[in-house]
């Protein structure tokens, strides 16, 4: 019997690995000559720090598990990572604080061309870092990679939590109707009005049957007359976790939710038009105006990333403003971006979080904003530079007595930047010297005994079938 590869998951095999290696210490090598400093956090986090923030769309994603009377769960995304290990040591660093990060994450995704359950993420924070260049700095790094790795055909996709927000804000609505309304955005461009308004009114729930508000009363009246019905009822709101101030709020929340929705009908009229927005900024800028106004704060600051990411040198024909971006993650409060291959494909994306550090347990609120790379999509679009590797050289000795001369050969060539394989199954010198031409290696030396006493060696280039005599003395100079 054989064991199957996990459903979701992949071998990487050496060709791919190498690639992937090298896109990788490139994306790397881009982010760091930014500034930003490469930190490491564990795969394993307890659960409740993916719960607070992550939106119900990843938290279905999670691998998680209870082990040792604890919950635990698989990383997911790397930002709340670095966002608890900033709060637990590093509060005390100056700011901006730019940290970098690159590992694997697992997310219970249905497989499909470049998504696996497992894959890596390579990214950067800026913890610290205020709007609009911080931002700009995020997305115009994002793109300097990508060009470092050779995708040049692509595009950003630009968004505002804050619009969406602005937009709400005029409607007396609480802050968790809200919420559900906010991320409500990306479907009702996908699903249109209808099954996003009964979905959310669902999510809101209905007052009880029979246990409706009188008419007329305020909040003030009303709490009090719920105080008076459940004394009434002879119900003791002393007996829970919850002060019964806080016990009455709930049920008037819970009472009051018949009132919100045509409240909720407007609000969603709103986004939708919101929802409709996208394309160029020359085409979206104008539409947002009539939405918005020119004195929306949200606006203005998109305005102003768009007008950075020029002086950045990103194309403004790459970008592409887009009313219904969401990202499924409820930490974001400001900007959001995603970067799009020319078939479509995600390759990174990110965003403003200025709350995450205080619901993380921060002792003060820090704005912060930041991105990662999906390693795997990036490669599958990448046009890379060739990798300089180092010449492989096959070294093998002809007897069990010469052996010891050939280690030293291979030590040499490595100390000289090489790359040695050492014959250990004993082949004759016509089947080492097969191998190594089958296997691609540049060039083989065998070592016997006029070699050995000579201290010399006879290199024999593979591609040329060439051959030269090189001292040791020479060899330990390098070639």
């Amino acid at each position: 019997m054989t064991v199957d590869l996990v459903r979701g998951m992949r071998d990487v095999m050496p060709a791919e690995y190498l690639t992937s290696r090298h896109i990788q210490t490139i994306l790397e090598r881009t982010i760091a000559s930014f500034g930003y400093q490469m930190i490491d956090a564990p795969i394993i986090e307890h659960r409740e720090l993916y719960l607070r923030k992550l939106g119900e769309d990843l938290v279905g994603k999670v691998y998680e598990f209870s082990f040792g009377g604890r919950d635990l769960a698989l990383r997911p995304e790397w930002t709340a990572s670095v966002l608890r290990a900033y709060v637990a040591r590093m509060q005390d660093q100056p700011l901006p604080l730019r940290l970098s990060y690159a590992g694997p994450v697992f997310r219970y995704e249905r497989p499909q061309r470049h998504t696996y359950r497992q894959f890596t993420q390579v990214g950067g924070e800026i913890i610290g870092g205020l709007p609009p260049r911080a931002d700009a700095e995020v997305i115009a790094l994002a793109c300097a990679g990508l060009n470092a790795a050779g995708v040049t055909d692509y595009t950003v996709r630009i968004g505002h939590i804050g619009l969406a927000r602005e937009l709400l804000s005029r409607f007396d609505l609480p802050e968790r109707t809200r919420g559900l309304l906010v991320w409500s955005l990306e479907r009702l461009r996908a699903e249109g009005l209808a099954p996003v308004r009964e979905r959310v009114l669902t999510n809101l729930g209905t007052p009880p049957e029979g246990l409706e508000l009188p008419a007329g009363l305020d909040d003030a009246q009303a709490a009090l007359w719920l105080e008076r019905v459940l004394a009434a009822m002879g119900i003791d709101l002393r007996t829970g976790t919850r002060s019964p101030a806080e016990v009455i709020q709930r049920l008037l929340r819970t009472l009051r939710r018949a009132d919100e929705q045509p409240l909720v009908e407007a609000a969603l009229a709103q986004l939708a038009r919101l929802a409709a927005i996208t394309g160029t900024p020359h085409h979206t800028l104008p539409a947002l105006t009539d939405l918005l106004g020119t004195e929306s704060a949200a606006f203005r600051e998109l305005q102003a990333i768009l007008d950075l990411l020029i002086a950045h040198g990103v194309s403004p024909q790459q970008v592409i403003i887009d009313g219904a971006l969401g990202r499924g993650l409820h930490y974001y409060t400001g900007l959001i971006f995603e970067v799009y291959d020319s078939e479509g494909n995600q390759l990174c994306g990110g965003g403003r979080y200025d709350d995450l550090v205080g619901a993380l347990g921060g002792r003060q609120s820090v704005p912060a904003v930041g991105f990662a790379y999906g390693l795997e999509r990036v490669v599958a679009a990448a046009t890379p530079p060739e990798p300089t590797d180092p010449p492989t050289v096959l070294v093998a000795a002809v007897s069990d007595e010469d052996y010891p001369y050939a280690v030293l050969v291979a030590n040499l060539l490595r100390m000289s930047g090489h790359t040695v394989v050492l014959d250990v199954r004993k082949r004759s010198i016509k089947d080492n010297l097969r191998d190594a031409t089958r296997r691609g290696f540049a060039a083989a030396v065998i070592a016997g005994a006029a070699e050995r006493e000579g201290e010399y060696v006879v290199w024999r280039d593979l591609a040329t079938r060439t051959e030269r005599r090189i001292t040791l003395a020479e060899l330990g100079e390098g070639l």
